[in-house]
């Protein structure tokens, strides 16, 4: 099991167009169901920063995200919609409530 926390900023231009490309991914993920990965994309205060945290919960480790037509949509043109650029961590779950489970 993979837990990945990626953040960045958008140019305030490109906030509105960032949400729509990331409810698209949504949609995909909604109609395709692949199994082994838990997504949540959240945008703090600001309206311009973006967190996104995914579970990769595959046997193999593969990542079903990249399989997404939209999520290729989307990171095809994150680097120019963004201010800070995409950075990705690794984390270690220490304790949860109910954040994993369905």
């Amino acid at each position: 099991m993979k837990r990945v926390i990626v953040q960045y900023k958008v140019h305030a231009d490109k906030a509105n167009e960032n949400k729509d490309y990331v409810r698209k991914v949504y949609e995909d993920l909604k109609a395709n169901s692949p199994a082994g990965l838990r997504y949540a994309t959240f945008v703090q205060e600001d309206g311009v920063s973006f967190v996104h945290i995914a579970s990769i919960e595959t046997a193999d480790g593969t990542n079903p995200l990249t399989e997404s037509g939209a999520f290729k949509s989307f990171q095809e043109g994150i680097k120019d919609r963004c201010e800070i650029p995409p950075h990705a961590i690794e984390i270690e779950e220490v304790g949860s409530y109910q954040f994993f489970s369905a």
